[in-house]
């Protein structure tokens, strides 16, 4: 595996030096594999959203820490933020912050016209983006933006992003408010873009649902701190140390260890829906 983005012993405090100082980050560690959907998980205020911004130079370490991403160190003051920031497209947990030209179509197209494309180029992208993110360009390209549902919303900002044509694609909370419709409909989305555009995907979630149906790999913020760094059903694999990061399993990975304490002879390795239908079947016919 390709390693694209390290971090390592990451500090961040908020407001330093004042009376409102607040620790977000505590030498927290971070690695993203090329070609993998990576999660980054934790409890409310563990730090994930702000770790997600050292990934693409929203954020820099400054007197500690180390942010190498696709070979740039961002604490380099001579680091190309600007060509950082094209390389790791970041989506915001609330799309209506992201989205700011009055219709959908200026909005998507803002970033390719600043690279400097004709107009052709510019329709194209534009037209491509909203393609991949299930947005009919006739019918979006001139919608007023803030016309949008919360999904169209979430969309249209994903496909700002992807005209940029990033190489590592971050998001803070992807699903967040969705209904479960809408949820599926970007997971398989995700999906794509890691198997059929060869992006890279670092995914902010609480959902761990979520998480084990996506992520190939599992890094557990708490408290600032990184507790764990390791494949998903690896890290999901200790309940009780689940449970200790502030944690639930997955609802299915619950399942079967209920079962199991139930008395049946159930794989607890499964968590995933499908995982744990094929574990149960398994168990019963034997």
């Amino acid at each position: 595996m390709t390693l694209i983005a390290e971090l390592r012993d990451v500090q961040h405090v908020y407001l330093a030096n004042t009376p409102l100082a607040t620790v977000a980050l505590r030498g927290a560690e971070l690695s993203v594999y090329q070609g993998e959907i990576a999660a980054l998980v934790g409890p409310s205020g563990a730090g994930k959203s702000t770790l997600l911004h050292f990934i693409n130079g929203l954020l820099r370490p400054h007197a500690t820490g180390h942010v190498r991403v696709f070979g740039q160190d961002t604490g380099d003051p001579h680091s190309d933020i600007v060509t950082l920031r094209q390389q790791v497209g970041l989506v915001f947990q609330y799309p209506h912050q992201q989205l700011f030209e009055r219709f959908v179509g200026d909005d998507i197209a803002y970033g390719p016209r600043q690279q400097g494309l004709s107009h052709e180029q510019v329709t194209e992208t534009v037209r491509w983006a909203m393609q991949i993110v299930g947005l009919d360009f006739d019918t979006f390209v001139d919608r007023p933006t803030f016309s949008l549902s919360g999904g169209e919303m979430r969309r249209a900002a994903l496909a700002g992003v992807l005209a940029m044509r990033p190489r590592l694609l971050a998001l803070d909370e992807a699903t967040a408010g969705l209904d479960p419709r809408g949820r599926r409909e970007i997971h398989r989305l995700l999906r794509h873009l890691r198997d059929e555009e060869g992006l890279t995907i670092l995914l902010v979630s609480n959902d761990m649902d979520e998480v084990a149906e996506l992520a190939d790999r599992v890094t557990v913020l708490y408290e600032g701190q990184t507790l764990a760094q390791g494949f998903t059903r690896e890290v999901f694999a200790d309940r009780q140390r689940i449970a200790a990061y502030g944690l639930d399993l997955p609802a299915a990975g619950e399942i079967v260890h209920a079962l199991h304490a139930a008395g049946l002879a159930v794989d607890l390795g499964a968590i995933t829906v499908a995982e744990a239908e094929e574990a149960i079947w398994q168990a019963m016919t034997r």
